[in-house]
C-alpha cells in the first residue's frame, strides 16, 4: 500500500512541541507517521508516543513504519475523543499534542476512496470506513437547502444554490453514484474559470460534512488543552478558514479574555487562564515548502502552551 504524505511544517511542529526525551506525546492525526517518526527520534525508552487515526489504512501503514519503536500506542479513533481515549489508556496528562487537520495526500490520491474529483470512483469520502454516513448518502438524501448551505459554508462556493439545485434535479432521475457523475453536475452549474477545478470547493464541502470536521473542533481544542501537563504544548495545523477560526477562538478563550472596562488597576471579571497562545499570528510554510508541496499552501500552525505549576 502506497501511503505517501509529506508532513507539513515538520521542523516548525517539532520545535513548537519542545519535546522532552521522557515525555508523553499524542499525534492525533497519525496519517503516514511523518510527524510521529520525528517525535519518536527525540524520545528515549521512557518516552511514549500515542498515535490516533480514524483511518484504518493509515494505522496499518504507521504501525509498519514505526515497528522499530516499542514505546508507541496506536488507537483507531477520532482525535475529537482525545479526553476519552487518554482516560481509557489511564493516562492523565501528556506533554504535547499535535493535530494535522484535513485530508491526507494518500486519501486524496487513492481513487477508490472517492475524495478526488479527478477520475471516477464510488462516492465515499469517509476517513473512517466503518462509519455509516458517506458522500453518496449526503448527495442523494440531503435536502436542496441543506446541500446549498453545506457547499456555501464549508466550500465557500458562491454558486452553491445552483449546484444544489442541479444535484437534486439529477438525482430525481437516478441516484448519483460516482465522483465523475457529481463532477459533471458541478461543471454544468459553475461558469468556466481559470482558478482551479470547478468541483474543488464542492468536494471539500461534502468531505467536511461526511467526516464532521468542523463542528467538534472547538471542543477538541479545549479538551486537548485540558489534557496537557503543566507547560505542555498543543500544535494544530489547519488548512481551511473555518478550521483555523475554531482553533483560534478556542485557544484565545483558553488563554483568557478579560471583560473588565479599560482603566481598572487589576482584573475584576474573574478571568481564568489555562496558559498562553505562543503564536499571536499563525506560522505558515516557507516559500520553499510551498513550492515543493502545493498542498501546504493553505496551511497555518497555531501553538498553545499550558500554564506551568
Amino acid at each position: 500500500m502506497e501511503f505517501e504524505h509529506k508532513p507539513v511544517m515538520l521542523e516548525e511542529c517539532i520545535n513548537g512541541l519542545q519535546i522532552k526525551a521522557n515525555g508523553i506525546y499524542v499525534d492525533g492525526t497519525l496519517g503516514g507517521a511523518g510527524h510521529s517518526s520525528e517525535i519518536l527520534k527525540r524520545l528515549n525508552e521512557n518516552g511514549l508516543l500515542i498515535g490516533i487515526d480514524r483511518d484504518e489504512d493509515a494505522l496499518k501503514v504507521a504501525k509498519e513504519r514505526l515497528k522499530a519503536y516499542s514505546n508507541t500506542k496506536f488507537v483507531h479513533d477520532n482525535h475529537d475523543n482525545i479526553k476519552e481515549i487518554l482516560e481509557e489508556l489511564e493516562i492523565f496528562g501528556v506533554d504535547g499534542i499535535l493535530l494535522d487537520l484535513g485530508v491526507s495526500s494518500y486519501q486524496l490520491d487513492e481513487r477508490n476512496r472517492g475524495f478526488s474529483y479527478m477520475g471516477e470512483a464510488s462516492l465515499d469520502m469517509r476517513m473512517d470506513k466503518t462509519q455509516k454516513l458517506d458522500a453518496k448518502k449526503v448527495v442523494n438524501s440531503y435536502s436542496e437547502e441543506d446541500l446549498a448551505n453545506i457547499i456555501f459554508e464549508y466550500g465557500e462556493e458562491k454558486f452553491s444554490k445552483r449546484i444544489a439545485r442541479n444535484i437534486v434535479l439529477a438525482r430525481e432521475k437516478k441516484p448519483i453514484e460516482t465522483t465523475k457523475e457529481l463532477v459533471e453536475i458541478i461543471e454544468r452549474s459553475v461558469p468556466k474559470k481559470s482558478d482551479g477545478h470547478p468541483a474543488k470547493r464542492t468536494f471539500q464541502a461534502i468531505r467536511i460534512e461526511v467526516n464532521n470536521e468542523i463542528k467538534p473542533l472547538y471542543n477538541c481544542i479545549k479538551d486537548s488543552i485540558n489534557c496537557l501537563n503543566p507547560n505542555g504544548r498543543l500544535c494544530v495545523i489547519t488548512f481551511h478558514s473555518l478550521e483555523d477560526r475554531s482553533v483560534k477562538k478556542a485557544m484565545a478563550e483558553a488563554e483568557g479574555i478579560c471583560t473588565c472596562p479599560p482603566g481598572l488597576p487589576y482584573c475584576m471579571c474573574g478571568m481564568v487562564s489555562y496558559g498562553k497562545v505562543i503564536t499571536k499570528k499563525p506560522i505558515i510554510p516557507s516559500n520553499e515548502e510551498q513550492e515543493a508541496n502545493s498542498r501546504s499552501k493553505s496551511a497555518k500552525l497555531r501553538i498553545f502552551e499550558k500554564k506551568g505549576v
